[in-house]
């Protein structure tokens, strides 16, 4: 196990409210390896204890959850060294920071405009053999810049696949993982002669919030849809594999996703919030340019050509500055749902059944938090990352195969094919048919 991560982004959001208290919980319930050394990295000039006071602020914040022996331990492992992306001699020496020699799991918490560069970097740093670099999403903007950073992250890593981790923590959530298992209860009806239709729905009361910056340069569809919903769909429609093996997971998920077809612009929806009951207009957001046409909802109808999946269809979306929190996949039955059903599944009427994929939501510094699901989720991305494993990862066929069909729709998005609905933030969002 590798005992040596380097956190690129340190000072940043998502490490300060997923990463540090992932690491911070896997200390306390010892699935760290024994004097892990964690060396953080950002623009920011600070020093050790700088950084040390940052972490252990963050970690206060999850005071309630993680315990204190395990915050202490954190925070006396933390070190910092400040780079400069562009400047692979900074990137190199924070690398090499640590005691002793041995492989570097170097995680990239970074906006993805510096992920090449990152990568870039790390490549010419020369890490020991036996290290990772992950990467989190978007994985790319479209196929070809996948296609672009699947090249720059194999020349860093040698070729060696088992050294790339491109980041979904998703496949880490409790109810996501948990899948595959649902499905063998439910084995004589899970396929398209019992199945209408099934939704795999991410929808958020939060707002854009303080991430507006960020999102008005991703969208909905290349936020969640593209890889998150995309993840979960390959769970669900995917054959099981032949056994175990994580290799043969990752071979049942890219043959899943060969088999997903582009949708027709009409068989999708955008559509962004105005004012409302539940804020302000998207559009007022700071660091949003309006002429963007930034989608904060995603929605598109895809056909699985496979013999199971005849005559199904999956309905894929995702929005924010909903009136509720709707996070789950919702199965249109042919015929009445099952009077009981096994442990996760839920029967919400007299022909669906519906799987939670997310749980409770507590606020933290002034944010909603998910947890247990997407906290947790970083846990067992962060313990992949250190164990060598890649459940929580996508390999670099599956990144480019979801990009195979969901390029087109942003291009017809782009193109104005397909008009830019509104619908007023904390409403149920635009009527369906339209």
């Amino acid at each position: 196990m590798i005992d040596r991560l380097l956190l690129l982004g340190a000072t940043g959001d998502l490490a300060g409210r997923f990463l540090l208290p992932a690491l911070a919980e896997l200390t306390a319930t010892g699935r760290l390896p024994a004097g892990l050394q964690l060396v953080g990295s950002a623009a920011e000039d600070w020093d050790d204890a700088r950084f040390a006071a940052h972490v252990a602020a963050r970690l206060d914040e999850h005071a309630g959850d993680v315990p204190a022996a395990a915050r202490r331990a954190l925070v006396a492992a933390a070190r910092y060294r400040r780079v400069d992306l562009d400047v692979p001699a900074t990137v190199a020496a924070a690398a090499g920071a640590f005691d002793g020699a041995g492989p570097v799991a170097a995680y990239l918490a970074l906006p993805p405009v510096h992920f090449p560069a990152a990568v870039r970097a790390l490549g010419a740093a020369g890490l020991a053999t036996g290290s990772r670099i992950a990467v989190e999403k978007p994985f790319g903007r479209d196929l070809a810049s996948a296609r672009s950073l699947n090249a720059l992250l194999a020349e860093a890593t040698g070729g060696q696949e088992q050294a790339e981790f491109r980041v979904d923590h998703f496949l880490g959530m409790p109810a996501v993982a948990g899948l595959l298992a649902l499905r063998g209860p439910l084995a004589t009806r899970w396929d398209g002669e019992h199945i209408a239709q099934v939704d795999v729905v991410w929808e958020e009361t939060l707002d854009a919030g303080g991430r507006a910056g960020f999102y008005d340069r991703t969208g909905a569809l290349r936020d969640v849809l593209q890889n998150h919903l995309v993840q979960v769909l390959t769970l669900l429609a995917m054959e099981l594999p032949a056994t175990s093996a994580e290799e043969d997971l990752h071979r049942a998920r890219l043959a899943l996703l060969r088999s997903v077809r582009a949708p027709a612009p009409a068989a999708t929806r955008r559509a962004r919030y105005t004012a409302g009951p539940g804020g302000p207009a998207y559009t007022a957001a700071d660091g949003v340019d309006p002429a963007r046409g930034t989608e904060t909802l995603a929605e598109l109808v895809l056909t699985v050509d496979t013999p199971r999946w005849a005559g199904t269809r999956f309905v894929l979306r995702t929005g924010k500055a909903l009136a509720a929190d709707r996070k789950q996949v919702l199965l249109h039955l042919r015929s009445a749902a099952p009077a009981e059903c096994p442990p996760g599944v839920e029967r919400v009427g007299d022909t669906r059944l519906a799987i939670p994929l997310d749980g409770a939501q507590r606020a933290s510094a002034g944010v909603r938090v998910h947890a247990p699901g997407e906290r947790t989720a970083y846990g067992a991305v962060l313990a992949d990352v250190l164990s060598g494993s890649s459940r929580t990862a996508v390999s670099a066929a599956e990144a480019e195969e979801a990009w195979r069909f969901t390029d087109p729709v942003s291009r017809a998005w782009a193109a104005g094919e397909v008009p830019l609905l509104e619908y007023p933030a904390g409403s149920a969002g635009p009527p369906a048919g339209r």
